[in-house]
């Protein structure tokens, strides 16, 4: 009978125990036990953007084939410390970051093949859909982080064209730019829109704002978000060698970006993006 009793209160002590909030305690403790102990880790996360801003000033100074390296580099570096990483927030960041070497690389190794001409920009940017696309998939934001919505468009459609222009127009005050169509005739116009905005802009958004903006901004908030993300995509346009480039660039990236912030539109900045390329490699070197 004792013994009986024994295992009855036995038996009680380890319902008690195996609450549903006990479970979920202990499943806690586990993922905690199980995540490595990462320290700082704003300290990972200005590995990537450090060695981005490095590889993009070699560029600024002519060391073209130094910043290539470099870039590969960090490319190999991410991908493979994604397979250790079992933070999940630095993994996707990782991932993030993985896209702006691709992109550079890309950029920098199609003009020895070909030609500079409109047609250069459908080969990289087409290429880029590719690992944006599995990027983007593997983020686990939700269509409205993304800034999936065709919301208020005719109002952003006019927006875009006017800030496409006012900026695009500052732009080619600073690099004076050739153009990249024979004229400006509607049907040149119309393929110059097309390659700008739903491939060069959309490409270039998708990975500034709605992959690394967002992810940036889980890390640093909001506003850290937002200013690291226009530090780098100033610094991508480390090509054209001119320091007010980079600053102009930097200035265009704050209003695109916090205009995502504010809105979660992608079709608006991919058009305010395309359209000042639009202005920038089009309309205004005919006109001026």
């Amino acid at each position: 009978m004792e013994k009986y009793e024994n295992q009855e209160i036995k038996r009680s002590e380890n319902k008690e125990i195996e609450t549903p909030g006990y479970r979920e305690i202990l499943m806690s403790e586990n993922r905690v036990a199980q995540k490595p102990a990462l320290g700082n880790r704003i300290l990972y996360l200005m590995i990537p953007i450090l060695a981005v801003a490095f590889a993009e000033l070699m560029i600024y100074f002519g060391r073209t084939i130094e910043a290539m390296e470099i870039h590969a580099v960090l490319l190999l570096g991410l991908s493979l410390s994604i397979l250790y990483i079992k933070d999940d927030g630095l993994e996707k960041t990782y991932q993030a970051f993985i896209l702006l070497p691709i992109l550079r690389l890309v950029n920098l190794s199609m003009p020895a093949f070909y030609e500079v001409t409109l047609y250069l920009f459908v080969f990289i940017y087409g290429l880029l859909t590719i690992p944006v696309t599995i990027a983007l998939t593997h983020q686990g934001f939700t269509r409205e982080q993304l800034g999936v919505s065709f919301k208020r468009m005719g109002i952003y459609i006019p927006l875009s064209i006017i800030m496409g222009f006012l900026l695009g127009t500052g732009e080619y005050l600073i690099i004076e730019t050739n153009y990249l169509i024979p004229d400006i005739s509607i049907s040149s116009l119309l393929i110059l829109t097309l390659v700008m905005v739903f491939l060069v802009g959309l490409i270039e958004e998708i990975i500034f704002r709605s992959i690394l903006q967002n992810r940036l901004e889980a890390f640093l908030g909001s506003r850290g978000g937002l200013l690291i993300t226009s530090i780098l995509f100033g610094l991508m346009h480390s090509g054209y060698g001119n320091i007010v480039e980079i600053f102009y660039a930097f200035f265009v990236g704050f209003i695109i970006g916090y205009m995502f912030y504010r809105t979660r539109s992608l079709p608006l900045v991919a058009m305010i993006h395309g359209f000042i390329n639009v202005f920038l490699f089009g309309v205004i070197p005919h006109l001026l």
